[in-house]
């Protein structure tokens, strides 16, 4: 999609867009004095490659004409002598070779110091937007906004920019050097070639919305072949092989036909150019050579060569304009996004608590209510009310929906409430400091996600700072120090992307080792073991059996059998608490969760 999304910047940024655009200069002021010397580079060299149309124009008319030219008004060199132009060619190459060295050097210096900040400042800010800013917004389009984006700006600011301003120079220079060579030439060149070349950038703009369409459909085609690939497991569970081949197929051979017509009409556009631009060129050089031939000739042969250079490098200017300009686009865009996500509030300044209160692991919700702010209509929490003590484990028990995972993510304040209070130790969500908060709380999800690299790291993501002695413990009050001390490399076994080379007991493991190292004071237990095979179970439950103690827990369980120990077993229904007692309690009250308790067994049994 992020190709599809790149392919559609080309039109015309509006104001708001170039407003927020200039961002950007925030970044590149800390080195504004490089930048202005790499510009006096650029102008020097663009201006000494000004100079080499005329140069060479004499060089080539040299002993061809006795009429004066205008580079016998130069008094400073000698024009007339071959030796002479070749010589100055020669210094006018070394300048510029030297002006365009610096050039670049400085540009790509001071591009990529202010894209290296521009990157500090967009990670910073996604790792520290608040949840609902991931829930509107597609993982795969904010990565493209921090890699492909990135590139099209730093492209834009290391060469086109550069470049764009040498055309345009070019085109000014060399429009005010032909009037000063033959004012009546220099029409009659204004006449023929900018009008093909702006008929050309029409045709062009033509061609590029058949390729933005080409692109659409590649992004399509794209977007099939990453699903099938991520998910090829349940493609051939399924044995649907078949349909997604003839998905793609028919994805692709509609970019066969955009592209096929795309190429006829850039046949049409060369033949276009050959005829058109090379005519015009033509014209100009039968108006230019009847205009040195006869008794009393208006040109001189040596400026009628210096018109000619002039105009071929005015006319690739012209012609090069349209593509740089729409690179322009696209970085303005790009740079949008980019400044898009610096400029959106992070959580920290939509979480205005400042209090650093101590956590013991007290917890009250009191008539809690809460939706989610993409579907504010639609209430999940409906008045709930529970009282945790320190140290004391509770569970959440209930059918998929009613909102036991929702009361995790409160705890761990990832939304603002939409009514109630929640308390920690008499101190409001609100008005404590949302690092210090989380600082104080560990959660082992029921899909633990395990980062690329290796177990230490990954145990490591507990507490950083953790010593060799600290790591190995956790592992070891996890069950996980027998399958880690396994592996050839121990600590250093690579977990793969995601943690894909170990199973499910084993991630659920190393997830424990580092909420244990994390020494949290409330510890939350989102459907830990609900996925893992029996053996697995027993181990994954002995060490949160060891994680739990000396601590206040909130297990959310699938599993009955996992909880009967817990101090209070709340059971939620539709965004409220339909009933809570301990096991024995609720059991005896035969509702809600005594014919869950009864459903499980019978499913077990059979």
């Amino acid at each position: 999609m992020a190709k599809k999304r790149n392919s559609e910047r080309v039109e015309r940024p509006s104001k708001e867009s170039i407003q927020k655009a200039k961002g950007i200069f925030r970044y590149m002021r800390p080195y504004r004095g490089k930048f202005l010397i790499g510009w006096i580079f650029l102008v020097l060299s663009a201006s000494a490659g000004m100079v080499f149309p005329f140069l060479m124009g004499q060089l080539l008319g040299t002993g061809s004409s006795s009429t004066p030219s205008m580079a016998d008004s130069i008094k400073a060199i000698d024009l007339n002598n071959v030796s002479t132009v070749v010589t100055a060619l020669f210094i006018l190459f070394a300048a510029q070779s030297v002006f365009s060295f610096f050039r670049v050097v400085i540009f790509t210096n001071v591009t990529e110091n202010t894209l290296r900040d521009i990157r500090k400042d967009a990670f910073s800010r996604l790792v520290h937007m608040p949840m609902d800013f991931f829930n509107r917004n597609k993982v795969g389009e904010l990565t493209s906004r921090i890699s492909s984006d990135i590139t099209q700006v730093q492209d834009t600011l290391r060469t086109t920019i550069a470049e764009f301003f040498r055309q345009v120079f070019t085109i000014i220079f060399g429009i005010v050097v032909l009037a000063l060579i033959s004012w009546k030439l220099a029409l009659i060149m204004l006449a023929s070639v900018p009008v093909v070349a702006i008929v050309a950038v029409f045709f062009g703009r033509f061609i590029r919305k058949l390729s933005k369409e080409a692109q659409t459909e590649s992004a399509n085609s794209n977007a099939i072949l990453e699903e099938s690939l991520m998910g090829i497991s349940n493609v051939k569970a399924f044995t649907n092989e078949s349909m997604l081949v003839g998905r793609f197929i028919k994805a692709i051979d509609s970019i066969r036909r955009l592209n096929v017509r795309s190429g006829l009409w850039r046949g049409a556009f060369v033949s276009f150019i050959i005829f058109c631009v090379f005519g015009a060129i033509v014209l100009v050089i039968w108006q230019g050579i009847l205009m040195t031939q006869g008794p009393d000739p208006s040109l001189n042969s040596k400026d009628f060569f210096s018109f000619i250079m002039y105009t071929i490098f005015m006319g690739a200017s012209i012609s090069a304009i349209p593509d740089m300009y729409a690179s322009i686009q696209k970085a303005i865009g790009a740079t949008e996004n980019l400044m898009s996500i610096i400029q959106e509030d992070s959580e920290e300044e939509l979480m205005v608590g400042e209090l650093k209160p101590s956590i013991t692991g007290r917890i009250r919700f009191e008539n809690v209510r809460f939706s989610y702010p993409q579907r504010s209509d639609v209430a999940v929490l409906k008045g709930i009310n529970l009282d945790v003590k320190e140290n004391q484990t509770i569970a959440l028990v209930g059918s998929s929906g009613a909102g036991k995972s929702t009361i995790a993510s409160l705890l761990l304040n990832y939304y603002p409430i939409t009514g109630g209070s929640i308390l920690f130790d008499d101190t409001s969500i609100e008005s404590i400091d949302v690092k210090h908060l989380r600082e104080h709380m560990a959660i082992v999800p029921q899909e633990v996600l395990l980062f690329a690299g290796s177990i230490r790291e990954n145990i490591l993501f507990g507490r950083e700072n953790a010593t060799e002695e600290e790591v190995i413990a956790a592992a070891k009050q996890a069950n996980a120090w027998k399958f880690i001390e396994s592996f050839p490399e121990g600590l250093e076994t690579a977990v793969g992307d995601r943690g894909v080379q170990l199973s499910g007991g084993q991630k659920q493991r190393i997830a424990i080792a580092r909420a244990i190292l994390k020494n949290p004071t409330i510890l939350i237990l989102d459907e830990a073991t609900s996925a893992l095979d029996s053996e697995s179970e027993k181990l994954v439950q002995d060490a949160l059996q060891t994680l739990m103690q000396g601590r206040t827990s909130i297990v959310i369980a699938h599993r009955l059998s996992t909880i009967r120990s817990a101090d209070t077993i709340y059971v939620m229904d539709d965004g409220e608490i339909a009933e809570s007692g301990t096991h024995d309690e609720l059991i005896g009250k035969e509702g809600v969760y005594s014919k869950l308790v009864q459903l499980q067994t019978v499913e077990q049994g059979a």
